[in-house]
């Protein structure tokens, strides 16, 4: 069973939540909806609502079905699902009317190559150019973080330049450093923990992606756009040192 409201589909995800499916593609318009939709349903949320997880197209929803049964039109035959279907039916209405999602620009630096970035010369060779070539085509892109996950702080970027897209490797590396820019297809990331990865790893920025102490833990959000520049190890470890 789903709902659908002019081209916005609603599916249910087992008992207690249900997927917004605002697109079919990964676009910045997309996007567009997706962060207005996510902000105003956390200025406006519906009784039995627990949270929101924004992704490329759509938007997971988790909600308790009991409170949702006894308190959205209580005595009614519809199921907590078709409740909260309704609610967000409401929300979405409004969706024309809200003023576009801004995010703020960050800048990254960027140490590439060497130790630091290892498949930069794989990259290179890949599409045939040098890899201060790959380097000047990755920092002069303007990436939009599209969402944060597979591990805390980590950016999912799209509008990297298409002439260094480059598939993953064929064999992951058990642990890749924090820290980590690499490029899987059209995409580029930054790894904010130590964790196992198989994107192509072109270079390493000295920026804490994930700060547990800090309010908010990440530096990066969904909606900002990420500009990166190049540095010396000079450079990076001077980065390195202001942050202790």
């Amino acid at each position: 069973m789903c709902s659908r409201s002019n081209e916005i589909v609603i599916n249910p995800l087992g008992d207690s939540a249900l997927i917004v499916q605002l697109g079919d593609e990964i676009s910045p318009a997309i996007h567009q909806k997706v962060q207005a939709f996510s902000a105003l349903l956390n200025t406006h949320p519906f009784d039995g609502f627990v949270e929101s997880v924004p992704a490329f197209t759509n938007i997971t929803i988790y909600y308790n079905p009991v409170i949702v049964h006894y308190s959205i039109v209580e005595n009614s035959p519809m199921t907590p699902f078709q409740k909260v279907s309704a609610k967000l039916n409401e929300l979405l209405q409004q969706l024309d009317e809200l003023q576009v999602f801004e995010g703020s620009l960050v800048e990254i630096p960027v140490l590439y190559g060497g130790e630091y970035g290892p498949d930069l010369d794989y990259v290179a060779s890949f599409h045939k150019i040098t890899a201060e070539e790959v380097i000047q085509i990755h920092s002069q892109s303007e990436c939009l973080v599209y969402m944060i996950g597979f591990a805390p702080g980590f950016p999912f970027m799209g509008g990297m330049d298409e002439r260094i897209a480059t598939p993953r490797r064929e064999s992951p590396r058990t642990a890749i450093v924090p820290g980590s820019v690499g490029i899987a297809g059209k995409q580029t990331g930054v790894y904010p923990l130590e964790t196992p990865g198989g994107w192509q790893i072109i270079g390493r920025t000295p920026l804490d992606l994930f700060r547990p102490d800090l309010n908010p833990p990440t530096l990066l959000k969904a909606g900002d756009k990420i500009k990166f520049f190049p540095i010396t190890l000079e450079e990076f470890n001077t980065y390195k040192e202001g942050s202790r």
